[in-house]
């Protein structure tokens, strides 16, 4: 699992490369510290290269929407491919997060 963080347009931008499983999910949470201590900007999680989610890289995204909308932020996810929208959907992300 790869993990990056940038800024553009006023935005952080994760992008997240691989497989987001159990066996990287404390390492992944970790280099996404920068998310969590991010206040008055959006936050959006590309997927374009993500393969696959489990339930503990869903954990993942929670916990990044909960300290984010609690500072007035929005979180966005963008580029998941057909796989990781239908789990996306199964689990109720589609009524939390926003998608572009």
């Amino acid at each position: 699992m790869k993990t990056s963080i940038t800024q553009q347009n006023g935005e952080l931008i994760a992008v997240l490369e691989g497989r987001l499983d159990t066996s990287v999910s404390a390492q992944t949470e970790q280099e996404l510290q920068p998310l969590y201590d991010s206040q008055g900007r959006n936050i959006v999680f590309d997927c374009h290269k993500l393969e696959y989610i489990s339930s503990s890289g869903l954990r993942i995204f929670l916990n990044v929407l909960k300290v984010a909308k609690s500072k007035g932020d929005r979180v966005f996810i963008t580029g998941a491919n057909a796989d990781i929208n239908k789990i996306f959907a199964m689990v109720g992300f589609t009524n939390l997060f926003e998608f572009r």
